[in-house]
C-alpha cells in the first residue's frame, strides 16, 4: 500500500484497483468471524488453498477470508462467488470435493447445502437462505465478500470516501448533526446516542482531549 500525499492520489489508486478487479472471477469466500474460526475456518482455508493449487487454478480461483457472515451456528460458512453458492459446516476434508465439484464441474456438493428446518428444502444460494432473505445490510453489506485485513479491498468498496468528504467539506458541527440525524447509538447495552457523546466532547473547552476506546 503506497503512502498518499493528497486525495487525488488516493482516488487515482482507488480507480486503478477498481479497473483491475474482475467481478466474474471465482472467489471462495470463507467466513473469518470468531464463531467460524472456533469451528475450523483457519484449517479450512489452508485446505482450500491446497486444493486450488492441486488443480492448477491459483490464477483463476481466489480463496478469500472475509468478515463474519452472521450465521454463526452453521459455521464454518463458505460462499462461492459470483454465483453465491452457499455451504455450511464445511470442514477441511471437504475442501478438495468443494473445489472440484463446484469450481471445476459447476456442480453442487449437496451434503454441504443448508437445509431449511421449516420446509426441509435445500437452499442453493446465499440470498435465498431465510436467515439472510429479509435482511437489508447497509454498513455490513460487503462483509461477506471483502477481507477485513486488506486495505485494497476496503478501497475498492469506496473505503475512506466518506472520510475524505467530511475532512474536505464539513465542519465538526455538521458532522455531529449528520450522526444525530442517522440515529447512531452505542452497542454496549445502554444505547447511548453517539452524536450526543461527540457533542459533549466537542463542547469541552480544553485544548487537549483524549479518546479512550475499549476495543470491544
Amino acid at each position: 500500500m503506497m503512502k498518499f500525499v493528497d486525495e487525488r492520489q488516493l482516488e487515482t489508486y482507488r480507480e486503478s484497483l477498481k479497473a483491475a478487479y474482475d467481478p466474474s472471477k471465482v472467489r471462495i469466500c470463507v467466513c473469518g468471524g470468531t464463531g467460524c474460526n472456533a469451528q475450523g475456518s483457519i484449517s479450512l482455508v489452508t485446505a482450500l488453498k491446497a486444493a486450488v493449487e492441486k488443480y492448477g487454478l491459483a490464477d483463476k480461483i481466489e480463496v478469500k477470508v472475509t468478515g463474519c457472515h452472521g450465521f454463526c451456528e452453521r459455521g464454518p460458512i463458505v460462499v462461492v462467488r459470483p454465483e453465491n453458492i452457499f455451504y455450511v459446516q464445511v470442514k477441511g476434508e471437504d475442501a478438495d470435493e468443494l473445489v472440484r465439484v463446484t469450481c471445476i464441474e459447476n456442480g453442487v456438493v449437496e451434503r454441504l447445502q443448508y437445509i431449511d428446518p421449516a420446509t426441509g428444502e435445500r437452499i442453493l444460494r446465499e440470498q435465498d437462505v431465510p436467515f439472510y432473505k429479509k435482511q437489508m445490510r447497509v454498513i455490513l453489506g460487503a462483509n461477506g465478500s471483502l477481507d477485513p485485513t486488506s486495505i485494497n479491498d476496503y478501497l475498492v468498496n469506496d473505503g475512506y470516501s466518506a472520510l475524505g468528504k467530511v475532512l474536505k467539506s464539513y465542519t465538526p458541527e455538521q458532522v455531529i448533526d449528520e450522526v444525530k440525524r442517522a440515529g447512531l447509538r452505542g452497542r454496549g447495552g445502554a444505547g447511548f446516542p453517539t452524536a450526543r457523546k461527540w457533542e459533549l466532547c466537542r463542547q469541552q473547552p480544553s485544548d487537549m482531549k483524549y479518546i479512550i476506546c475499549n476495543a470491544d
